[in-house]
């Protein structure tokens, strides 16, 4: 699925080599170089952040050819009666191609991969995400700039899915396969939900929010990551300030979601188990 490594290695030195001197993107071989970093991204050979064995990697590189592909693209006019867009960003086109169904307005900027049989209801999907196999963007859900989406996720309504590109080092928001995200949850600063979890309508997450599970006999309280297969809604906790106590939003894991229940299914119902609005 990825470009060999000796011509990643070769773009990545010289998109350093571009980072550092900016005046090298007068020379053709470095922007040549950076279009065909954001090419390898559209078609899912080069990814901002990567799988490993002890968890996520962010490129960096990668990021900042994103960034330099900015610099050196040239504002146009689209007319597509009756919209008119003035942008320097291409955005996607043959999605039959692709296999990728696409519904009227929906709208993916060039350097965004869209796998095969993704479905994209009026929403937008901005340049450095991944949208693997099988997932659903659902009618105004957004998915921001390097954000990661797995296999078979359902992002529904109205769903934020934060986008980054700088500061360089940080991690993009990252939903692994098989996750449900209920309608308008915000999900942004590089959060991690992991595979096949749950998360109720309007939970949102931030770096800080407190993640808190209160599914057993004491409260386990995670920040930044969602656990695998977790049913997540949301909660508040009472904060004390010097005006005095206030309620703090949080997310409360109360349960996990059934192996026996089937996994299409179990989407939705392992929010009806807990009488959990989806």
């Amino acid at each position: 699925m990825y470009v060999c490594k000796k011509n990643s290695m070769v773009l990545e030195t010289l998109i350093l080599e571009a980072w550092q001197n900016r005046e090298l993107l007068k020379d053709p071989k470095y922007t040549d170089a950076v279009k065909s970093v954001i090419e390898e991204i559209d078609k899912g050979r080069v990814r901002v952040a990567s799988p490993g064995e002890s968890g996520w990697v962010v490129n960096e590189w990668v990021k900042q050819a994103i960034l330099l592909y900015f610099g050196i693209q040239q504002m146009q006019t689209w007319n597509l009666p009756p919209f008119e867009f003035y942008d320097k960003m291409l955005l996607k086109t043959d999605y039959k191609e692709l296999g990728v169904r696409a519904v009227p307005p929906a709208t993916a900027r060039y350097g965004a991969y869209i796998a095969k049989s993704v479905v994209l209801m009026p929403s937008y999907v901005n340049i450095g995400a991944y949208v693997d196999e099988g997932s659903m963007v659902d009618t105004w859900a957004t998915v921001g700039s390097c954000a990661q989406i797995g296999k078979h996720v359902h992002l529904s309504g109205g769903v934020g899915i934060g986008g980054v590109l700088e500061p360089l080092q940080a991690s993009p928001v990252i939903i692994e396969d098989g996750c449900f995200i209920g309608s308008r949850c915000i999900v942004v600063e590089g959060v991690i939900v992991e595979k096949e979890a749950v998360l109720g309508a309007n939970v949102v997450l931030t770096q800080s929010t407190k993640i808190i599970d209160v599914s057993g006999n004491e409260p386990i309280e995670y920040k930044g990551r969602v656990p695998a297969r977790s049913v997540v809604i949301p909660g508040s906790y009472t904060k004390k300030f010097n005006a005095g106590e206030y309620h703090v939003s949080c997310a409360l894991i109360i349960g996990q979601r059934k192996a026996s229940t089937d996994l299409k299914t179990s989407l939705n119902d392992a929010l009806r188990d807990f009488n959990v609005s989806a």
